[in-house]
């Protein structure tokens, strides 16, 4: 059923209350519903959390404005933080200017080893020659032995050189690589300072004022998609077992008037709300929607059957349960139907009356 013919038969409904002379049972489309209360809210709503402890220096937004992805909306001043920061800076520079080719520390290493290949060329040659002498019986034992203990002294001592340079090597590189590592926390700590939109929407609250210390964990403001929203729901625990998704749902708003939103039901939350004894169901509209008015209070149908050409009668006319006045021939005669599907305000009739009963009220 299309919304043009929800709204005719809306209008049907208006008209045929119970009237003095009575009524005639007619067929109709009868449309069962189920009554629910709700607010519209966007979707893929947020609330931006302050991650730093400061004051919040600037507030760039206020409630209603549109914002965009990306966008900057506050800014927490914290000294201790961009201290931290320009001194994680300053480390930084310094690790790498001691890792560089400029490095005094490593230029002092590598003269250091220069000096040691000098010294273990200059025992190595020595060494050679007390071995020739040696063999020649022109020095002694003694002399040799002395010559070949300097050439492996030095020859240690330039090992343990290089292996001081490498070491130092591999201690700046770390360093480095942790002070690089602290300018980044610092840095994204620092961003926490500065507080951004995760897409575009709108802003719907705004809890902070300039000027007003916030901590972590502090809510800011309300944010939301001002372009996509939904309604959300309360359905009575007794209606709540003919809700399905894909249901059509029609809407409407105080602020809107008489206008009517069309909305399919898209998810159903099984848990119970014990404060009203309702359940959750979330609708999205379908063609035009409301004003994205965060929490704007709603009224709903949502359609659970139609029945289409079914013979009705006003729900207005009906006694007890199964039980009606007729004009049977001038004599007011109280008679029993068969009820079928029922709305508030029609009841099809499945039998005991026909096209020609002349329903009355009992006065």
């Amino acid at each position: 059923m299309n919304l043009r013919f929800i709204l005719l038969f809306l209008v049907l409904l208006v008209a045929c209350g119970r009237g003095n002379e009575g009524t005639t049972p007619l067929y109709k489309d009868l449309i069962e519903a189920v009554y629910a209360s709700g607010n519209v809210y966007p979707q893929d709503e947020y609330t931006v959390m302050a991650n730093a402890t400061g004051v919040l220096q600037q507030r760039l937004v206020n409630e209603g404005d549109t914002i965009r992805r990306g966008q900057l909306l506050f800014v927490i001043d914290n000294a201790q933080q961009d201290a931290q920061q320009a001194a994680a800076a300053t480390a930084l520079r310094q690790s790498r200017a001691n890792l560089g080719s400029n490095s005094p520390i490593l230029a002092e290493l590598e003269t250091s080893i220069r000096n040691a290949q000098t010294r273990l060329l200059d025992d190595s040659l020595n060494a050679v020659r007390y071995r020739n002498l040696y063999a020649q019986n022109a020095t002694t034992r003694v002399a040799l032995e002395r010559a070949e203990l300097s050439y492996t002294l030095a020859r240690n001592t330039l090992r343990a050189q290089q292996s001081t340079l490498a070491r130092t090597r591999n201690q700046l590189r770390v360093e480095t690589a942790t002070t690089r590592s602290q300018l980044v926390t610092t840095e994204v700590a620092g961003r926490n300072t500065r507080l951004r939109s995760l897409e575009d929407g709108l802003v719907y609250d705004v809890y902070k004022r300039a000027g007003e210390v916030v901590r972590p964990g502090d809510p800011i403001a309300l944010l939301g998609r001002n372009n996509a929203i939904y309604a959300r729901l309360a359905v009575d625990e007794s209606d709540f077992g003919r809700i399905k998704p894909g249901q059509t749902v029609l809407i409407k708003a105080d602020l809107t008037g008489d206008k009517l939103f069309t909305a399919r039901i898209y998810r159903i939350y099984p848990k119970l709300n014990r404060a009203d004894q309702s359940f959750r169901a979330d609708a999205e509209f379908v063609g035009e929607k409301p004003s994205a008015y965060y929490g704007l209070t709603i009224e709903a149908n949502i359609i659970v059957n139609q029945h289409a050409h079914v013979l009705t009668i006003p729900k207005s006319y009906v006694i007890g349960r199964d039980s009606v006045w007729i004009d049977n021939n001038g004599t007011k005669q109280k008679v029993r139907f068969e009820k079928g599907a029922e709305n508030f305000d029609l009841v099809e009739v499945k039998g005991g009356l026909s096209q020609t009963s002349k329903l009355i009220v009992n006065e």
